[in-house]
């Protein structure tokens, strides 16, 4: 029976990358990337030599059948994205669900995830938290900030650095402006950085900074919480 492998990347710093991930990798027949050129870069840098091709959101309908065809031929697949667990805010889900279908073996090899890091590094209640990844960028996003206005859970969101301003702006908007968050920029990388305070707090701070860069995960209170 043949295996997809479902395999976690760093987010940031390459020591994060698990001896037993690059073993995987070494092991596979082919290799599924988020991005071909990215993963490149990675598979180049621990003497990994497989077959590679492209599996994103904007062709993962369709991939996913080629990715079945080698799993049919007795063949094993790992799945890698740009950084952090495919699956999460990544492409992956139609490639286990295809797979567990099929009766083919699925096994995540665990690693690296902005989420929980950013989560734990935020210094707010991590023991229950709603992971919402990215909003929508227009339709029905300004009903969901409503809705997680009212949850008394941590909130993670993932926000490109050149929408940080206009989503804090909109949390400010919706949630308490005293409502306790953090951003957390560049995670593991050498310029780290976790920004906490209130919200209004938050936007103040980056409306000040000339650029914003880096991937930017963003942790809110729940409602009621206080220190």
């Amino acid at each position: 029976m043949s295996t997809l492998y479902i395999v976690a990347t760093p987010i940031g710093n390459m020591q994060d990358f698990s001896p037993r991930a690059v073993e995987v990798l070494k092991s596979v027949d082919y290799i599924a990337c988020e991005d071909t050129r990215t993963s490149g870069h990675l598979l180049q840098r621990f003497q990994i030599d497989k077959p590679t091709f492209s599996f994103h959101q904007h062709n993962e309908h369709r991939k996913v059948g080629h990715l079945m065809n080698i799993l049919d031929a007795q063949q094993d697949v790992a799945l890698i994205s740009d950084a952090g667990m495919p699956g999460i805010s990544d492409p992956g889900f139609l490639a286990v669900r295809a797979a567990q279908n099929g009766n083919h073996t699925v096994s995540v090899i665990p690693g690296p995830d902005a989420a929980t890091t950013a989560v734990v590094a935020s210094g707010l209640p991590c023991d229950r938290y709603i992971f919402e990844g990215f909003l929508p960028h227009k339709k029905g996003r300004q009903k969901r900030l409503g809705q997680l206005a009212e949850e008394e859970l941590t909130i993670i969101i993932y926000e490109s650095p050149n929408r940080l301003l206009k989503l804090l702006g909109e949390l400010e908007e919706h949630f308490e402006a005293e409502r306790l968050a953090a951003v957390a920029r560049e995670l593991t990388k050498k310029f780290e950085e976790v920004v906490r305070g209130t919200i209004s707090e938050l936007k103040t701070e980056f409306e000040s900074r000339d650029s914003i860069k880096g991937e930017i995960v963003v942790i809110v209170s729940g409602k009621g919480y206080s220190e």
